[in-house]
């Protein structure tokens, strides 16, 4: 499979920001303000949107975005613009950007064989927006070349000359989470689609397939493991969670399935592929 790889250039303005935190000396994931973590998302977001090739149907990025809304809506943070794109790529990978950016690759929902299956990863990386873990990932970045080391950290690429050579295939090389991140995120995102109404048996049902498809088609998910620890003990305590949080009987009143995924589903599977392209 042929991987999609671009330069993306660190633009001024984002390593203005960063130099702008690292100015104040000692940097947490706490030294930065909501606007801060919005601002910097909204210039990360519109530079990974000139380089990602993204799904533009009308039909299919309202639905993600009206599924998207409605686990964000339940999260402490609702208060932020909350933003949900499909990248076109038939890998399977899901991210999220600092602020309330979310990127769903078309891979991985056209592997989910349920709407719970797709909601469950979006609401793993909401989980890390709200615990702002990739923020806390950058804070760590603290010397005096902080604008660079920032953006380095958190596209796990460092700069090559006037830019930055990100993999795109299966999304961006993001910085890859610790476990216990992680795992965090994957109790939020039990919380959240519970919230929502929506099964969270689809969590650990999605990292099955991931599992299973690293068995037949390793190159297909090799973005995601890069950026998300994933093992058998992972969904099993997943499944531990949920029978902890959600009682039996609230549970079977959760939606797992509806028609408008499937036909959201059928209709990105209609639209041709983004063409394949390799920039040396």
């Amino acid at each position: 499979m042929i991987r999609l790889f671009r330069n993306l250039a660190i633009g001024g303005a984002a390593c203005a920001a960063a130099a702008t935190l690292a100015a104040t000396g000692c940097v947490t994931a706490s030294s930065v303000s909501q606007p801060q973590e919005v601002q910097m998302g909204q210039q990360y977001a519109a530079q990974i949107n000139q380089q990602l090739p993204l799904v533009q149907d009308a039909e299919v990025n309202r639905y993600i975005n009206v599924l998207g809304d409605s686990l964000a809506h339940v999260t402490p943070r609702s208060d932020l613009e909350w933003h949900f794109y499909i990248v076109d790529s038939p890998d399977i990978n899901a991210f999220a950007v600092p602020g309330g950016y979310i990127y769903v690759n078309r891979g991985l929902i056209e592997r989910a064989q349920n709407m719970s299956e797709l909601a469950g990863p979006m609401g793993h990386e909401i989980g890390h927006v709200v615990l702002r873990h990739s923020i806390k990932q950058m804070a760590q970045q603290q010397n005096a070349n902080m604008g660079a080391s920032l953006i380095c950290g958190f596209t796990r690429v460092c700069a090559n000359g006037g830019g930055a050579l990100i993999q795109l295939g299966g999304g961006a090389l993001f910085a890859k989470f610790s476990r216990q991140d992680e795992s965090e995120a994957d109790h939020e995102g039990v919380i959240f689609t519970t919230k929502a109404g929506i099964d969270p048996r689809g969590i650990p049902d999605m990292f099955q397939i991931l599992l299973d498809e690293r068995k037949t088609r390793p190159d297909a998910v090799s973005a995601w493991f890069a950026s998300h620890p994933l093992e058998e003990d992972r969904i099993r305590a997943t499944r531990e969670e949920i029978a902890q949080l959600v009682p039996p009987a609230q549970l079977e009143t959760l939606t797992r399935d509806t028609r408008n995924f499937h036909a959201f589903q059928d209709r990105l599977r209609g639209l041709p592929h983004a063409p394949q392209r390799r920039t040396q």
